[in-house]
């Protein structure tokens, strides 16, 4: 089962939390606070294996969480960070958010790595807190929730040269010729339903990946037929072999299959017609075919590279592969989205800036109750222990400090309404 796009959730670990104790030994008479750190949640990060080929172990497994970090300890011990979830894809897997459509990381080498969800801190223990004024505090954190998001993985095969072209019109046969590789043939429409990848070696031991895909028809662009779902690996080819069937034996006319493809490139990504196109004039030993050949090359122009070839007979290919071996050698690699042309080339993994300055907002329930919310304000809130009456405290100065006290009071909050942070609920007070 071939499988190139799927959807999966991703989880960083949380923090552990931080402990609130005091030395209580025999000769230690005031000994302070003694409560440590929680320990950093463990990171999801995706990583390279040359081996894999598709995404279909994805189709099992969608869910993938991290450990969290071990709590804070006695004596002033720091809990264990936990070790990141490693995560094999295939080379050539791109990530994107499933919220923003952002790309998130582009994978291509071998043992590369890219960072999908971080993992909390660990929460603070009562030691960090102790101060002149205060040098016993009761007060810890909860560690810091670890990032969680929705991603698409999507493969995009990293072959060098792409076949493309009309069904049954000896893609998969000319790939066999040239290659190791031996994919399905037979005499009718859509026998190839997956990509094949071959390695090429040419007579002068140059060598290059080659991709047969699917056969293209018209309005694949546009999810007609099984060629759309695959035009995707074209991106990644540096060169594009057009094969059309010179014999005529199906009915079409040459010139049209070629504009008709071109335009079906052109309509699903316009940078694909920047990539440099041979074409392979195929099934020249059948009869009718030179004429063809003849008729196409006046409407096609002098300026398009044209070979003629059998798969069958195996005529011209030898030519063929030493012409794309030399256009592979003159081809820049193409950057598959300007947002990551300035990264082509620096491991294609992106880290951006994010503008934290709204920090909440303040909305209203039908009933009358207010609403605090912001990923600022959610995280303090989960990072705070309820349960003691001076890490309740803390948390009300800090609300304060943000100015959400102001802020209710400027949407009308007066005393006794009701607060709701998360699903949890607080009274109002002057």
């Amino acid at each position: 089962m071939f499988v190139d796009q799927v959807k999966i959730y991703v989880k960083g670990g949380d923090g552990g939390n931080g402990m609130v104790a005091f030395r209580r030994e025999k000769y230690v008479p005031n000994g302070g606070p003694a409560g440590g750190d929680g320990g950093k949640g463990a990171d999801v990060v995706f990583q390279v294996e040359e081996g894999l080929r598709t995404l279909v172990d994805f189709r099992f497994k969608r869910h993938f969480k991290a450990d969290r970090g071990v709590h804070g300890m006695s004596k002033g011990m720091h809990g264990k960070n936990a070790e990141d979830l490693i995560v094999k894809v295939p080379p050539g897997t791109i990530v994107r958010d499933e919220k923003t459509n952002e790309i998130i990381a582009d994978l291509v080498e071998h043992g590369q790595t890219a960072v999908i969800a971080k993992g909390g801190r660990g929460g603070r223990g009562n030691c960090r807190f102790a101060t002149p004024a205060n040098p016993a505090p009761e007060i810890a954190e909860n560690g810091e929730p670890g990032q969680e998001r929705d991603v698409v993985l999507e493969l995009k095969l990293l072959a060098d040269v792409g076949l493309v072209g009309f069904p049954s019109v000896g893609k998969s046969t000319l790939l066999s010729v040239v290659s190791a590789a031996r994919p399905k043939i037979a005499e009718y429409h859509f026998t190839t339903i997956v990509p094949n990848l071959g390695v090429v070696s040419t007579e002068d031991n140059r060598s290059f990946v080659m991709a047969d895909l699917p056969g293209l028809i018209e309005g694949a662009s546009e999810g007609v037929g099984l060629g759309h779902q695959f035009l995707r690996h074209i991106e990644r080819t540096r060169v594009i072999v057009h094969v059309i069937d010179m014999s005529g034996l199906e009915g079409r006319d040459p010139y049209e299959d070629y504009v008709t493809i071109n335009n079906e490139l052109k309509e699903y990504n316009l940078r694909l017609t920047e990539r440099p196109q041979i074409i392979a004039a195929n099934k020249m030993d059948m009869p009718d075919a030179e004429e063809n050949l003849k008729a196409f090359r006046e409407k096609v122009g002098e300026d398009m590279q044209i070979f003629p070839i059998s798969s069958f007979t195996r005529e011209g290919v030898r030519e063929l592969l030493f012409a794309v071996a030399d256009q592979l050698e003159n081809t820049p690699e193409f950057p598959l989205d300007h947002e990551l042309e300035e990264q082509a080339g620096i491991h294609r993994v992106m880290y951006k800036f994010e503008d934290d300055t709204k920090e909440f907002e303040i909305s209203r329930e039908p009933d009358g109750r207010f609403v605090v919310s912001g990923d600022k304000i959610e995280r303090l809130f989960v990072m705070t222990d309820f349960n003691r009456d001076a890490s309740v405290a803390r948390f009300a100065r800090q609300l304060r400090s943000y100015g959400v006290d102001d802020a209710l009071r400027e949407r009308g909050a007066k005393d006794g309404d009701i607060v709701k942070i998360c699903e949890f609920e607080f009274e109002f007070v002057e």
